[in-house]
């Protein structure tokens, strides 16, 4: 079992190491200092990759758009009280 108190860092520590195996050396400060925009642009090629049209969410949207209950009674109650609930930013001096 691990214990709660153990220090994530204990692995790169020389004492928990094989003997003559060095723990690797960290960056200096200012190399850590650094952006990478690899995952920008694997996230941007992902992003790319979906439809812009998602068929079952507009089939989705179709069902919620012509059930007379949706949204419930009790939810368009709670918007209401949080509406009139909201300062009206409008009257705010600023």
């Amino acid at each position: 079992m691990i214990s709660s108190m153990s220090s994530p860092d204990r692995s790169g520590r020389s004492e928990f190491l094989p003997a003559g195996v060095r723990p690797p050396q960290r960056p200096a400060a200012a190399a850590r200092d650094q952006i990478s925009t690899e995952s920008a642009a694997f996230l941007r090629a992902e992003l790319a990759r979906q439809p812009e049209i998602r068929p079952e969410v507009v089939a989705r949207a179709r069902a919620l758009a012509a059930d007379p209950d949706y949204p419930s009674q009790e939810i368009t109650r709670k918007v209401a009280e949080q509406i009139l609930g909201s300062p009206d930013l409008s009257e705010i001096d600023s």
